[in-house]
């Protein structure tokens, strides 16, 4: 390592640990997914990420090794099986893949703002605009396949106001019904169901093809909690008169044979649960009606535990890899001593 070189900060070890974990997992899901993919409209887009899921791992790998920094595990081929049967439909692989864009497009816009160096921007920044260009064409296929879910739409404001009461903030009355949702509010509320919708689907995919007894039942216990979920903000909505849009429930066929460890599925659906708990928090911010901020802390709460339980059996299994931090300098003090 260059001497002269500006160190990395904890924040960009952070950034570019993580960024391997995450492309170390891409990496076989999009290989699996470019065995069976069929659609001649989705290859390209497939293809496309998994070409940049790579050249990230050897971005990151030089970075790793320039700074003398020990390599994180991450995933590898041992973590998916090329020979298990289709388990993914085409279109739920665009549907996947655009979900994923976006959450990636929230990811990598947090990594550009914690870091300084100018090369670790850069990387973050070229990453960002392969996930916009992600978004973008995923986008336009599954406009053009009629699969695309578009957000509820709502008749145009004709003025402006401001808001002239606390009554506006209360989701909570004994004498009146709610005040009508916002746009903003209905966003996140749309948001959150689509969101929900994918962890679904995976949730049972993986609890479908899983071997072992106490995955397949936390898996299971993610896809009761995420239709539970659904089922709210459907509801919520409804109350509103809005129709919320749905997608097609075409996604998973009937094979069990794992096509990925469990270690990559409990790791994902982790993952996608620690998402789901940020999406909430950002949609009670940006709610203003008390009952949607409520229920998006009590939702939280339960995606917490969720999450939690699903990174103890993680533990249990070696499975959840340690990431960089500081020593404990009272323990090395102590083994001073004793020595």
């Amino acid at each position: 390592m260059n001497e002269n070189r500006i160190k990395l900060t904890s924040s960009e070890i952070a950034a570019i640990w993580t960024s391997y974990i995450n492309n170390s997992m891409a990496k076989c899901i999009l290989s699996y997914f470019l065995k069976d993919v069929e659609d001649e409209d989705i290859r390209p887009i497939v293809q496309f990420i998994y070409d940049t899921a790579i050249t990230n791992l050897e971005k990151l790998t030089h970075l790793f090794k320039e700074e003398a920094l020990p390599m994180p595990i991450g995933f590898t081929s041992e973590d998916v099986n090329m020979n298990a049967p289709r388990l993914y439909t085409d279109m739920f692989m665009l549907t996947y893949l655009n979900h994923m864009a976006k959450v990636g497009l929230l990811t990598y816009s947090g990594y550009i703002s914690i870091s300084a160096r100018k090369d670790v921007r850069t990387h973050f920044i070229k990453g960002l605009e392969k996930l916009s260009e992600l978004y973008d064409r995923s986008s336009d296929v599954a406009l053009s396949k009629g699969i695309f879910v578009r957000a509820p739409y709502i008749s145009y404001p004709t003025t402006t106001d401001y808001v002239d009461s606390k009554k506006y903030l209360s989701g909570f009355s004994l004498f009146s019904k709610e005040r009508p949702l916002n746009a903003i509010e209905i966003s996140h509320l749309f948001m959150n169901m689509q969101t929900n919708l994918i962890g679904s689907k995976l949730a049972i995919s993986f609890a479908q093809t899983s071997p072992i007894e106490n995955i397949q039942q936390w898996m299971l216990r993610g896809r009761d909690i995420s239709k539970k979920h659904v089922k709210l903000f459907i509801a919520i909505l409804m109350d509103n008169d809005i129709q919320p849009p749905m997608s097609s429930d075409s996604s998973i066929t009937d094979s069990t044979i794992p096509p990925f460890s469990d270690k990559l599925t409990m790791f994902h659906m982790t993952l996608l649960s620690t998402s789901g708990m940020g999406n909430y928090a950002t949609a009670a911010a940006a709610s203003q009606r008390s009952d949607l901020i409520t229920n998006y802390e009590r939702l939280s709460l339960e995606i917490g535990q969720y999450a939690k339980d699903g990174a103890n059996i993680m533990i249990q299994n070696s499975w959840l890899e340690q990431p960089p931090g500081t020593l404990d300098k009272e323990a090395l003090t102590k083994k001073k001593n004793l020595s």
